[in-house]
């Protein structure tokens, strides 16, 4: 299979093979440059914290709001079930990484391109990445400025000088500007670590706290609304909250790029020694903070549970830092694949030199759109729910499906295609569903709502 020609079409060919080698180096030199691709030396626990920082998010601490709105039976059900069927898919996912021998699958979209073909891939699934992981940045600029300014408040006992919710997204933000410049996935890994032990011990003390309080007396199962509407309304929600708990298989591969690979060791026995592990802490975090959560206060509890939770003050204050310090790792972790797209558009499309300069401006302007559209919209419950649905529930639940059947074609009626029209029809349900009841929250909550006030 090698390249050199016979001796009697040397002069032929000798032009054009510099031109192909120059290609292939300067197309070395990008893929060395760009974030997902140039490190591949990453140990299988990277792949496990970086997954528990994509996975354990900030919505942990709404779950038990969502079950409230969900019911005992409802809420119990489907919190297991996104378990079982985000882990399936995950799996998939994982496995896919690496199906063609001798090329790997490094973005979502390269995956969907190999599924769909060129254009329909990049079409069906960009947008939608896209959707979720610059959302789920917007979404944790505000978690951040609202848990400093929790923060704030109870440091402060006598009452201190108003300071508006804008601000302490603004100072939340003006860490990223400094962390955005960290080149690729290992260079995060610190603050990715630190970000997932953060999580573990926020939910940990979220749902002890709510066992030292104890059951409330006045406590209620019941449904919160009123109206049948309203129950609906917020059922759908509810949805959409567990949607985007469960919502790491954004980047995925992306991580699992990191990892090195050869033909007798591929990646994706490390990797999903790493998702094991992750989804373990996953299921330690959310089940206990869910279920413990919901039964102490019952439908008196708030869309995040520190809240509910006003003493003891200095635990309190406590959980709401090591928010702030995961949700610092998270970010950073969800913005990378973006910058990815990013730099790869402007350096392979517009033919922008690969510098530093380069990734200065672009990540600057990331982190300052990214906080911009905080400040304008931080009404945080009712974007989790129209997000999740929205985004989540195809990359998540039913869009690696698709692509397995699309890829395998496994038998009709097997277990393989059976379980994989499950996966899509429920995800389909979420999808539809869930964002009507976020959008109705997001209309109540703009209401009463002026802009930068």
């Amino acid at each position: 299979m090698g390249t050199q020609s016979p001796p009697h079409q040397k002069l032929e060919n000798d032009a054009p093979s510099p031109v192909d080698e120059d290609l292939l180096k300067k197309q070395k030199e990008i893929d060395d440059w760009l974030p997902i691709t140039s490190s591949r030396n990453a140990k299988w626990w990277y792949a496990a914290f970086h997954n528990v920082t994509a996975m354990v998010g900030a919505g942990v601490l709404s779950l038990p709001y969502a079950m409230a709105h969900l019911g005992w039976g409802p809420g119990v059900v489907i919190l297991i079930l996104s378990w079982l069927i985000t882990l399936y898919t995950l799996w998939q996912m994982v496995e896919m990484h690496e199906m063609v021998p001798g090329k790997r699958f490094d973005r979502y979209h390269e995956l969907g391109q190999h599924a769909f073909g060129e254009k329909l891939g990049l079409y069906i699934v960009v947008p939608q990445q896209l959707i979720c992981e610059v959302g789920v940045d917007i979404v944790y600029m505000v978690t951040g400025g609202k848990s400093l300014e929790k923060i704030y408040h109870l440091v402060c006992h006598q009452p201190c000088k108003h300071i508006k919710t804008t601000y302490f997204i603004m100072i939340f933000a003006s860490v990223h500007f400094v962390l955005a410049h960290l080149p690729n996935f290992n260079s995060i890994s610190g603050v990715s670590l630190a970000a997932a032990v953060m999580s573990l011990t926020y939910s940990t003390i979220a749902w002890t706290a709510s066992v030292h309080k104890g059951v409330q007396p006045d406590v209620q199962y019941g449904y919160k609304a009123t109206t049948p509407t309203g129950t609906a309304f917020n059922f759908f929600t509810a949805l959409g909250d567990v949607a985007f708990a469960y919502a790491g298989h954004n980047v995925v591969l992306e991580i699992q790029a990191t990892i090195p690979s050869t033909p007798d060791k591929p990646s994706k026995g490390p990797m999903w020694r790493g998702v094991v592990i992750a989804y373990i802490v996953v299921a330690v975090c959310y089940f206990p903070v869910a279920l413990i959560g919901y039964y102490m206060f019952g439908n008196k509890v708030d869309d995040n549970i520190l809240i509910t939770l006003d003493k003891p003050t200095w635990l309190i204050i406590a959980a709401n830092m090591f928010v702030v310090i995961h949700v610092i790792g998270s970010y950073q972790l969800y913005a990378m694949p973006v910058f990815d797209m990013i730099e790869t558009v402007m350096v392979k499309k517009w033919h922008f030199k690969p510098t530093q300069t380069l990734r200065f401006f672009v990540r600057n302007f990331y982190v300052a759109a990214t906080m911009f559209v905080a400040i304008t919209f931080p009404f945080f419950g009712g974007l989790l729910g129209f997000f999740g649905g929205f985004a989540f529930a195809p990359t998540t639940y039913f869009l690696p499906c698709i692509m397995w059947l699309a890829i395998y074609k496994p038998k009709k009626f097997g277990l393989s295609w059976c379980t994989n029209w499950i996966c899509i029809i429920l995800g389909l349900l979420l999808m539809i569903l869930s964002p009507i009841g976020g959008l109705r929250n997001i209309i109540l909550s703009a209401k009463d709502y002026h802009f930068y006030n």
